[in-house]
């Protein structure tokens, strides 16, 4: 079974894109709970590097990644943040926010255009991007929630 496979696309499924620095990820919409504007967060001490804090959201606590750091990304230039916003991910009965620099357009997620990761990736076990679909004169890189935001199988997470 390939990567792209363990994606677990359906042909009529649409992703929401998201710009992160210069590249554009994309997740499947049935995972995206809502995209909200940027707020104040909670920081927590002695979390991961890329956890930016805790937000409540509706009587929920609510873990926030910093998507760029969570990639590896260079940081943002300040002063530039109109665009961004938080979109919260949902699996397996878990939420996770994640700071993005801006939304994009919904993607539809073909499975028959889905090419694997860029060489070098795929050999990386926590790597979130489990495939890239072409868009745009560019390409969308497919992210898998789980991987993405570190979560446990369904199955574990129980």
């Amino acid at each position: 079974m390939t990567a792209v496979d363990t994606y677990a696309i359906d042909a009529s499924q649409r992703g929401l894109s998201f710009r992160l620095g210069e590249q554009l990820y994309a997740t499947p919409l049935a995972q995206v709970s809502e995209v909200i504007r940027d707020g104040e967060l909670t920081p927590v001490p002695g979390a991961a590097s890329d956890l930016l804090g805790i937000r409540h959201l509706r009587g929920r606590i609510v873990p926030v990644l910093d998507g760029r750091r969570r990639l590896d990304l260079p940081e943002a230039e300040p002063g530039n943040d109109a665009d961004v916003r938080l979109v919260m991910l949902a699996y397996g009965g878990h939420l996770v926010g994640v700071r993005v620099d801006a939304v994009g357009d919904l993607v539809a997620l073909d499975a028959a255009q889905i090419a694997p990761p860029p060489p070098g990736r795929a050999e990386r076990e926590d790597d979130p991007v489990h495939g890239v679909l072409p868009w745009q004169g560019g390409f969308v890189a497919l992210l898998d929630v789980r991987r993405f935001c570190r979560l446990p199988l369904e199955s574990e997470a129980a």
